[in-house]
């Protein structure tokens, strides 16, 4: 039986642990919260304290990544508002316990984010140029973790994570004067995230690096304003003289290497 850590029961991790359950794998999962400890280990999930910080990592993480052979790293940088933090850092200091565990595999949850808004199109061959703090700080950690010889790192670059209950469209409703109208959209449902995620543990695809965005890319105001009518939301209003950048993100790996459909094309 393969065995699954999970760093980071979120929004995604939760789920996707679920699912790997239901296929009949092993599953540790971590969180940060006391109070959440329970909720996995109702679901079958093998919980784990863990909090990383840019100074040290607490919790038992030997025992966490004991016997398994695969790590999911799913722990989005905090780098808005006050709080920000280096992640760069933290990440950094749980390799030494990557390093003296049985994981043969690593899974690095990044973001699109690494690429500008140079480029019409981006495919994996496109050459990261990330402008945003958060951009920057993954991409130094996607090379932090593919460097490493002690372990194979696979890349999974996902656009905007929507889902049942997350949505932009809850944000921009009612909102004015909104910028790039005719920029399009690169999002991705929960559903597909665990979907590839899946399929890359079942192909033992490591070692490579890959974008996850939903094929349909309709401009922001076209979608949006669809969602919004969808919903009886106070429609979102653009501003036609803010219309600039806009990249398309292009699954090519996702579809090509992993033969993966996606059951949420046109989200």
């Amino acid at each position: 039986m393969t065995k699954i850590s999970i760093l980071g029961c979120g929004w995604l991790g939760f789920p996707l642990a679920k699912a790997l359950l239901s296929k009949g794998l092993s599953v540790k999962g971590s969180t940060t919260s006391s109070e959440k400890l329970a909720t996995l280990e109702k679901a079958g999930i093998t919980p784990f304290l863990i909090t990383l910080s840019e100074n040290k990592t607490t919790g038992n993480v030997t025992d966490f990544l004991e016997n398994s052979e695969i790590l999911i790293i799913d722990i989005p940088p905090k780098l808005r508002g006050s709080e920000k933090e280096n992640f760069v850092a933290k990440i950094k200091n749980v390799i030494p316990f990557i390093e003296n565990s049985s994981i043969k595999n690593v899974l690095f949850i990044s973001s699109t984010s690494v690429y500008n808004d140079d480029d019409a199109f981006v495919t994996e061959k496109t050459f990261p140029k990330p402008a945003t703090e958060s951009g920057k700080q993954l991409l130094q950690t996607e090379q932090l973790l593919q460097n490493n010889n002690h372990f194979k790192t696979t890349v999974l670059r996902f656009g905007g994570l929507i889902g049942e209950d997350r949505h932009p469209i809850h944000f921009l409703a009612g909102r004015k004067n909104i910028y790039q109208p005719n920029a399009p959209i690169n999002l991705i449902h929960q559903d597909d995230c665990v979907g590839i995620i899946e399929k890359i543990i079942t192909i033992n695809s490591w070692d490579e690096t890959f974008n996850a965005v939903a094929p349909s890319h309709p401009s922001r105001e076209t979608y949006y304003t669809q969602k919004a009518l969808e919903l009886s939301l106070a429609l979102p209003q653009f501003n036609p003289a803010n219309n600039f950048g806009g990249k398309i993100i292009l699954s090519c790996c996702v579809e090509n290497v992993l033969k993966y459909t996606f059951t949420k094309p046109n989200l």
